[in-house]
């Protein structure tokens, strides 16, 4: 089974605009989760979906795999469903983009239960 993990980043966010390009120790916070994320091992592509191209040119820059969406989606889940648009998966996992010390091993445990999940 082929699993993605994306993380949905968009700019506009309403109480802190820019929040994923918010530096923590001199790193933006998409970058953080991105380095996170990249510890689980069950995971076997990892894209963040921005409507932004200032996270898009951050996330390129830094290694990571960015996806440009269309602005005007209502929610993260949303972005999601347009960036995986054409990729082969059978299990995509919903990352948020604003947990900087998220455990992966937390994202390993959910994709073992999925793939072991007989109503899956």
């Amino acid at each position: 089974m082929k699993v993605i993990g994306v993380i949905p980043a968009r700019y506009g966010s309403t109480r802190l605009p820019g929040k994923s390009l918010v530096k923590l120790c001199g790193k933006p916070l998409i970058i953080w989760v991105l380095e996170a994320v990249s510890r689980a091992k069950e995971l076997d592509d990892i894209i963040v979906a921005t409507d932004d191209i200032r996270i898009y040119k951050e996330v390129k820059l830094s290694g990571f795999t960015p996806v440009m969406t269309r602005a005007d989606h209502p929610s993260g889940t949303d972005r999601i469903a347009e960036a995986i648009k054409g990729r082969a998966a059978d299990i995509i996992v919903n990352i948020q983009g604003d947990e900087p010390l998220i455990d992966p091993r937390l994202i390993d445990q959910i994709v073992r239960k999925l793939r072991k999940d007989k109503h899956f």
